[in-house]
């Protein structure tokens, strides 16, 4: 059996024929849904933007408090018990303000401490520095081993032999 040829319609009118393509509507809402979409994938880029900066600077303070600290831990005149503080180089925080304070004392002596007897010193180090107008700070704690000295007792106190 073979197919017939479609008839023109009365009034001499060839059928119409589905169109390909699409709608206005169709393309509007296409555009719509791809610009919701580009929206949300660009907000979730500037948010990582800004959470690769902090990290960065927070990064940086890090390494400043622990060139910081080996500076401290390496020098054995450091008065204690005491608290000394100072600014950081700028160049150091990426032009941020910043700075450090210390405290520096016996971990423990006993209740008969002895000259030259061995001690265990602690170095509290805390460092801040400015970021977007808020003050940032990290903490760094250390131990190193000393003598005592008979300026960190005060007073006369037995010798060891």
């Amino acid at each position: 059996m073979t197919a017939l040829p479609a008839r023109p319609a009365a009034g001499g009118r060839q059928p119409r024929r589905p169109r390909s393509g699409f709608t206005l509507l169709e393309v509007l809402v296409a555009t719509l849904l791809m610009g919701i979409a580009v929206v949300g994938l660009l907000s979730g880029i500037s948010a990582s933007m800004r959470n690769a900066a902090r990290l960065t600077e927070y990064d940086r303070a890090v390494l400043a408090a622990r060139s910081k600290m080996d500076e401290l831990l390496l020098d054995p005149a450091l008065p204690r018990p005491a608290v000394i503080e100072g600014p950081f180089d700028r160049a150091l925080l990426s032009g941020a303000e910043g700075g450090w304070r210390a405290r520096i004392g016996l971990q423990e002596t006993g209740p008969f401490p002895v000259i030259r007897a061995p001690v265990v010193e602690r170095i509290e180090l805390e460092v801040w520095w400015m970021a977007g107008g808020r003050r940032r700070t990290l903490t760094l704690e250390s131990f190193r081993r000393s003598v005592l000295r008979p300026e960190d007792v005060g007073g006369q106190m037995p010798q060891s032999p």
